[in-house]
């Protein structure tokens, strides 16, 4: 029976292909923009990521997420490292400086000033250069992409492409001269504005002055102690907010859950590809089964039960769901590869195809539903009739 149920769906070749587009395209679009919402939420927190050496965090009461800098004191810094538990603690700054290219415009920058002495926090990829290059007079890391695209230098000739730029350059950040010593591949930001490290000392210097310019401690806690006790011990202590790695990538990304429309406008497109898939796949489907009553039928006629009936429109049902749901999931897994280099945030995780796998079980259920009730309600009679 359920080859015959097969051959009865993939006779109908205008129904059977339509079925497998309406499910095809709703895979396609749940897997896509869920794994652009992933990638997009993953972009908040890329620096954290790429800073794994701490264990411990440490701001403002106030800072919100990553990019909510509220700087501090730099005496703080010492009644950090006196806390027992902590076995370092370093200086990191993080903000935002304008450079100035050679065309005369100029593009913001997320600017990182590591530790002078140990440089911790830096680039977890060097493409060339080192990271100790830094110690040098004047020196900055710049990120490859940010290198290859919005700090490039112009082209001798319009309409060539743009240089980009290389150990050896020089960048103007704040009316103070910065030399190229390495370029690194670091997380896209959320902005995707170009990255540059240097040093603590020399990241302050570049920065407007203020009175406080120490954004961020990063904490290493002694072996044996937990670092969610160290972080309370922190807190009780100075009263400064810690964080783990991951608590503070929590944060972040709830932040921009929260006070953005991102969830929103993404949430829509899910549920459109969901009720598109549905509206195609179960009027298809329905279609289909009206077309074949005659032929269920027959076989009630021949003695087939309900339940045989079932088994045969819920192995079409599967069938048409399989092959919609694979050929859905694997044209969006082609869109990093086809989007290299560009700007698009994509990231599929093992949760999103079993998320977009549900809902078309889900579609097929429902489309199964209505087909198999106008078949049990289906008289042998029919097959006499006309």
């Amino acid at each position: 029976m359920n080859l015959v149920a097969i051959k009865m769906l993939i006779g109908d070749k205008a129904k059977y292909i339509g079925i497998i587009v309406g499910l095809t395209f709703a895979s396609l679009l749940m897997t896509q923009q869920a794994s652009i919402f992933v990638g997009l939420m993953t972009r908040t927190f890329g620096f954290i990521t790429d800073t794994s050496l701490p264990d411990i965090w440490v701001m403002d009461p106030k800072v919100q997420f990553v990019d909510d800098i509220k700087p501090l004191q730099d005496t703080q810094l010492l009644r950090v490292r006196g806390i027992e538990g902590v076995e370092w603690a370093t200086p990191l700054y993080k903000g935002l400086l304008k450079a100035r290219l050679d065309n005369g415009n100029f593009q913001t920058c997320n600017v990182i000033g590591l530790d002078d002495s140990t440089l911790i926090g830096g680039p977890p990829e060097m493409r060339e250069g080192r990271l100790e290059d830094l110690r040098r007079a004047d020196s900055v890391i710049v990120d490859e992409v940010g290198a290859n695209g919005r700090l490039a230098k112009q082209p001798a000739r319009k309409g060539d492409p743009p240089i980009p730029l290389k150990v050896g350059d020089t960048l103007e950040l704040n009316d103070n001269r910065a030399v190229v010593v390495g370029i690194c591949r670091v997380s896209r930001t959320f902005q995707s504005q170009p990255v540059l490290y240097t040093t603590y000392t020399r990241a302050t210097t570049f920065a407007p002055r203020e009175r406080k310019l120490l954004s961020f401690i990063l904490v290493k806690a002694k072996p044996g102690v937990a670092p969610r006790a160290l972080c309370e011990r922190i807190l009780q202590t100075t009263g400064l907010a810690a964080f783990t790695g991951d608590e503070f990538k929590t944060i972040t990304y709830k932040y921009f859950i929260k006070y953005t429309g991102i969830p929103i406008n993404f949430g829509i497109a899910v549920t459109l590809g969901f009720v598109v898939g549905a509206v195609i796949a179960g009027q298809m489907f329905y279609s289909f089964t009206l077309d074949n009553l005659r032929h269920f039928g027959t076989l009630k006629a021949m003695g087939a039960g309900n339940l045989t009936l079932l088994r045969m429109v819920i192995v079409q049902s599967v069938l048409v769901g399989c092959v919609g749901y694979g050929m859905g999931v694997g044209a969006a897994s082609l869109v990093p590869i086809l989007s290299s280099g560009s700007e698009l945030a994509f990231r599929m995780t093992w949760h999103i195809p079993a998320v977009v796998g549900g809902a078309i079980v889900l579609i097929c259920v429902l489309s199964a539903v209505l087909s198999v009730l106008k078949v049990f309600r289906l008289e042998p009679a029919i097959v006499f009739k006309g």
